[in-house]
């Protein structure tokens, strides 16, 4: 009976000596914790830490020690001087149809047609209906400038951290989520205005009159809705090749914001 005491009487000891010591590690850990929970508290509420907080995000020289502001602004700068040079250089007399990188040529479905005609000896009827085309579309790519300006005056912090991180056409492809309904909505009059101008819908008509006199597979485009959606192509296509230069080519950092952010 004294034994079976004994043996009852150890055991609750020892519950109380293991619960303490439970007790005693979760309030070390519990400290520990908030210590933890205090120092990011701390880190990240300081003043250095938010103006800075762009430093971390991007590995090598590019970005780094620059506060939010100077990223924001570099990468304004950026497309300013990408869309800037793109608008004047695509905006000028032969700014796509000498680019054969960019310059419009007859849709996939007109393929067969041209080849026809120019087998036919209208070779020179075709020329001037891709230059006509080409000619619309410089015409417009003179007249967007605004609409790539308010799009990167809207950028946003976070806009700037995904450009950043992103690749060699991350800053072009910001522009081409942001403002791509709004190129179309305002070169498309542009364009088909242009088009008349240049006499393109006619040369087109000529073209594909001739060549339905003698097919029985009729070419019917949106001259139009193609021309600007080359038109777009082109453009991004010529922005994107500016912002590369303008990460990679120290000659190509221009002001001294430019200059500061895309350091190596």
């Amino acid at each position: 009976m004294f034994i079976s005491y004994f043996v009852v009487l150890n055991k609750k000891v020892l519950m109380k000596k293991f619960i303490l010591l439970v007790m005693m590690s979760v309030g070390a850990q519990h400290i520990f914790a908030q210590g933890i929970f205090d120092k990011l508290k701390k880190a990240t509420t300081s003043k250095d830490s938010s103006k800075n907080i762009l430093s971390s995000t991007k590995s090598g020289g590019a970005g780094k020690g620059l506060t939010n502001d100077d990223i924001v602004s570099g990468l304004r700068e950026a497309l300013r001087v990408a869309t800037d040079s793109t608008s004047k250089t695509l905006g000028s007399a032969g700014g796509y149809f000498k680019n054969e990188a960019i310059k419009i040529i007859m849709p996939a479905e007109a393929l067969k047609a041209e080849k026809s005609l120019r087998s036919m000896g209208a070779g020179a009827l075709v020329d001037k209906a891709i230059l006509s085309m080409n000619s619309a579309a410089e015409n417009a790519a003179g007249q967007v400038g605004a609409i790539f300006l308010t799009a990167i005056k809207q950028m946003t912090l976070t806009d700037g951290l995904n450009i950043l991180r992103g690749n060699d056409h991350a800053a072009t492809d910001f522009l081409k989520r942001t403002t791509t309904a709004t190129l179309i909505e305002r070169m498309r009059p542009v364009i088909e205005l242009s088009l008349k101008q240049v006499n393109a819908d006619k040369y087109w008509n000529q073209v594909f009159s001739k060549y339905n006199m003698f097919s029985q597979q009729k070419v019917e485009t949106d001259l139009s809705n193609y021309v600007t959606g080359k038109a777009l192509e082109g453009m991004f296509y010529n922005i994107s090749l500016q912002e590369e230069k303008i990460r990679k080519d120290p000659a190509a950092q221009v002001t001294d914001i430019l200059k500061k952010v895309f350091a190596k």
